[in-house]
């Protein structure tokens, strides 16, 4: 039971950490997401192994895991940090953000569901199927989310044409 868990991690820690670190938008606070989702996953092992998707099972706590830290998160910062505070001096060349730091940025200004959608589907390529029955919700809602979620990426990113633009400004694939 130990060997088969030790090669799921092989096998899928970086596309988990590729995932949490697009719906954290930081990298310790991925690797961290990372190591939490996996300490669960460990401790249910038997059960999950068992399931006829583990990869979906353990998506499923990873994005619980991130629902969860979103809201202390967003509870934290309405009290003590004025939105718009950590943003670079205009001129400033060295605050200034490649693209892909601007992708994460806007997709962490999307609501939860949707983020996790877009990252579900774009960087974890998974059908409308897949993403409904990972998150319990129904096929079209996956679908409205996702159509919200790009649009409003899109009006971050006029340049954005299609979903294909997502997956080459994040240099993925």
């Amino acid at each position: 039971m130990e060997t088969d868990f030790q090669e799921f991690v092989a096998a899928r820690s970086t596309a988990l950490f590729r995932g949490a670190l697009v719906l954290t938008g930081n990298r310790e606070a991925a690797e961290d997401l990372v190591q939490e989702t996996l300490e669960k996953a460990c401790r249910k092992w038997r059960v999950i192994a068992a399931k006829d998707a583990p990869d979906a099972y353990v998506r499923r706590i990873m994005v619980n895991l991130a629902n969860d830290r979103w809201r202390r998160f967003r509870r934290l910062t309405t009290t003590s940090h004025p939105e718009g505070s950590d943003r670079a001096a205009p001129g400033d060349e060295y605050g200034q953000v490649d693209s892909r730091d601007q992708l994460v940025r806007a997709l962490q200004q999307l609501p939860m569901r949707m983020r996790t959608v877009v990252v579900l589907r774009y960087f974890d390529d998974l059908s409308d199927t897949e993403i409904a029955a990972d998150l319990g919700i129904t096929p079209s809602t996956v679908r409205s989310q996702l159509a919200r979620g790009i649009e409003k990426l899109r009006s971050q990113f006029p340049a954005l044409s299609g979903p294909s633009a997502l997956r080459h400004s994040e240099g993925i694939r």
